[in-house]
């Protein structure tokens, strides 16, 4: 089988980590396989292109940003430059582009949004118009299933797949990054205000002052900078330059789990987060916001789910996490393989229907 994986933009986020994952494990198991984006790479994902590359997964990313006309021409090229069999389009952006596309080639869309896409008027009428054009709809929560269902209907093929994680990453790794001489709390995410930088900051200031040992390390893609530039002026207002990094994208989020003490993940919402269930893999103490994607941790060990806008609440779990032991958590059903293998089981049956009615 040839499948043809599409993105927005090469970059470390969660549906294009998971599509990178996905694409190397159906290459291992025989298959073609290729990632085509929207926009060009960002340089946070060229490592992560070349282990693709390394594995035999061809990669097919525009060399400058184009408009949407410069956009359907560069994925109607990639499409017949790859010949797939089926394509996996991972968000609602590069569905609904490779949707208007004049092919034959069977189309999964995959829904990673943790939001409501459809309460955006103009993405809501091109779905309704372009919905037929997708072969089967994956949702990476019932969240998803349930938004598309009230938005815009029942399609005749849609399903739940989780998102999964390598576990081997969390307990393979020889060569473990070395201990920071204090204890370090670490968020990791885009800095865009749904993922509440700011909350994780207000807490960790009630932390620093009962533990003078506490520190606070803040990670991911800057996408939005007013907001990254709120995280780094509240950090200084509030006087822990000290005490705090704010960092950029990292490739090495493993390492950065092994040697931190708590995982902090005050989203607003969420999906079904990679980092999230990065961190479950990883043992570390948990602390995030009860919201419903989350609920599924809520009896693993180690893990406490509360209003992360209580700043009072929020930094004593903080602290008390930051006294906690690491864990072994149930996994089943969250592993890379078995996403990869229910991605392949949904092509399969989409390609049996094609034959069955040519």
């Amino acid at each position: 089988m040839r499948i043809l994986q599409v993105i927005l933009a090469p970059r470390l986020s969660g549906a294009e980590v998971l599509a990178k994952g996905v694409a190397i494990g159906h290459q291992r198991a025989g298959h073609g396989v290729c990632i085509a984006s929207l926009l060009p790479e960002h340089r946070d994902f060229e490592h992560i292109s070349a282990e693709l590359r390394a594995h035999g997964v061809m990669c097919l990313f525009p060399a400058r940003s184009y408009r949407k006309i410069g956009r359907l021409l560069f994925l109607y090229n990639a499409i017949r430059t790859f010949r797939p069999d089926i394509i996996f389009a991972h968000a609602t952006i590069p569905a609904l582009y490779v949707r208007a596309l004049p092919t034959r080639v069977p189309i999964v869309w995959v829904m990673h949004s943790g939001a409501n896409d459809f309460s955006n008027v103009a993405l809501l009428r091109a779905e309704r118009l372009l919905s037929g054009r997708a072969k089967a709809v994956i949702g990476v929560s019932q969240k998803n299933i349930d938004d598309y269902v009230k938005e815009i209907g029942l399609h005749p093929s849609m399903s739940v797949v989780p998102n999964g994680v390598d576990i081997s990453r969390f307990t393979d790794d020889d060569a473990p990054a070395p201990q920071p001489p204090h204890r370090q709390i670490v968020q990791v995410g885009r800095y865009i205000p749904e993922k509440n930088h700011l909350q994780t900051v207000q807490a960790f200031a009630r932390v620093a002052r009962a533990d003078p040992d506490a520190r606070l390390f803040l990670c991911g893609v800057i996408e939005n900078l007013a907001y990254h530039a709120a995280v780094v002026d509240l950090v200084a207002r509030l006087g822990l330059k000290e005490r705090v990094v704010i960092d950029g994208p990292q490739s090495n989020v493993a390492q950065i789990l092994r040697a931190s003490t708590v995982f902090a993940m005050p989203s607003s919402f969420e999906a079904h987060s990679i980092g999230f269930l990065e961190a479950l893999a990883s043992g570390i103490p948990v602390v995030a916001n009860a919201i419903a994607s989350f609920g599924f941790a809520a009896g693993f060990p180690g893990v406490r789910l509360l209003d992360t806008g209580d700043a009072d609440a929020y930094g004593h779990a903080l602290l008390e996490s930051l006294a906690q032991p690491r864990a072994t958590r149930p996994l089943a059903g969250f592993t890379l393989q078995s996403t990869a293998d229910r991605y392949l089981a949904i092509a399969r049956e989409v390609l049996k229907l094609r034959v069955g009615l040519s």
